[in-house]
């Protein structure tokens, strides 16, 4: 396998203590390249950050509308979020929507990410359940999907509804479909696996994973109906960011700050995906040992630094992603976790 490139690098006492290496691709929705680095063509699975792409069923389907979906839920359904108390409530919402409880959630439970969530949760003598899963958002888009093909199918549906997130499942079927569409991967030839959330999750080239979030970005490449779709998440996920990720969180934050200028979505091991409207461009970001906080986000804000003009707000935000201070228990600085000097130089630009 390749080698590639350091992308992020720690430093300790003046000298680099360790470092991240990763691959990068920026596409427009023709599939033309504006920025890679390392080896764009080889497959990764690119998990939680494509939840946008596999959201465009919900909007396209009619599903939201005949539901009666808020932005607050429909940026959920594209949301890792970290299961705090608002998320829990939209989820619940968006299948009470559709005439379900969240037993027809499958995707499992897990305690919230949030440590001030899960440790309300606990002191309450409460267990995590299925909507405190940080998909839960999105597995509840899958139900009211599956909820409206069984109704123009005739079908009872919480039946119908049941295994949505088998490979052979109507419903997975159409965000199969859907992510095919978008990112010009051809998944019955793609690498299939399981995620964390039970779906199935295919290896798809940071070249096409950068195209399939600049179509996103455009409208372009995409049906009428699609691109409309992508058109609506972005507004939702624009106006109601917190959904999307969460307190504290990179997603949260960033787009908190610079609203429809960017959609970006971080995946699990290292994936981070990003579309950029006003530039028509994708982003997709694969970093080799899988660090999201300390690798992935460091690289994702170097790159919205570089390519979009900023306001000095917007300007301090990023560069403290991007050039982060270490510091120990005592808040003593100790060091730096920022993008080398080979990922700015990438953009002609520091």
């Amino acid at each position: 396998m390749q080698q590639h490139p350091i992308l992020v690098e720690a430093t300790r006492g003046g000298v680099v203590e360790s470092f991240h290496r990763g691959a990068l691709a920026i596409a427009q929705a023709d599939g033309a390249l504006h920025t890679a680095l390392g080896d764009i063509d080889r497959p990764v699975f690119p998990r939680s950050a494509v939840k946008v792409l596999q959201a465009l069923p919900l909007v396209d389907s009619g599903a939201a509308e005949h539901f009666g979906l808020t932005d607050e839920e429909l940026a959920l359904a594209c949301a890792s979020h970290n299961g705090e108390p608002a998320h829990v409530r939209t989820a619940a919402s968006m299948l009470a929507k559709a005439g379900l409880d969240p037993a027809a959630l499958e995707c499992g439970a897990h305690w919230p990410g949030h440590e001030g969530a899960a440790r309300a949760l606990a002191a309450a003598g409460q267990a995590p359940s299925a909507l405190h899963n940080n998909c839960s958002g999105k597995h509840a888009g899958l139900v009211c999907l599956g909820c409206l093909m069984a109704r123009q199918a005739g079908r009872e549906p919480g039946g119908f509804v049941g295994g949505y997130l088998q490979p052979g499942h109507p419903v997975m079927r159409e965000v199969t479909a859907a992510l095919q569409a978008a990112t010009g991967c051809d998944l019955s030839r793609a690498p299939m696996g399981t995620d964390g959330c039970s779906i199935p999750t295919y290896g798809i080239p940071l070249r096409q994973l950068a195209r399939g979030f600049a179509r996103v970005a455009t409208g372009q490449g995409l049906s009428p109906g699609r691109a409309q779709a992508a058109a609506r998440l972005r507004r939702a996920v624009a106006a109601a960011p917190f959904m999307v990720a969460g307190t504290g969180r990179f997603d949260t934050r960033v787009m908190e700050r610079l609203g429809e200028r960017v959609f970006c979505k971080v995946g699990a091991e290292g994936v981070f995906c990003a579309a950029l409207p006003t530039l028509g461009l994708g982003v997709a970001i694969k970093m080799d040992d899988g660090n999201n906080a300390r690798a992935a986000e460091v690289a994702m804000a170097a790159v919205i630094e570089a390519l979009l003009p900023l306001d000095d707000a917007q300007a301090s935000l990023l560069a403290s992603l991007s050039r982060g201070v270490l510091r120990n228990w005592n808040g003593i600085e100790v060091g730096t976790l920022q993008a080398t000097e080979g990922l700015r130089g990438a953009f002609g630009r520091r």
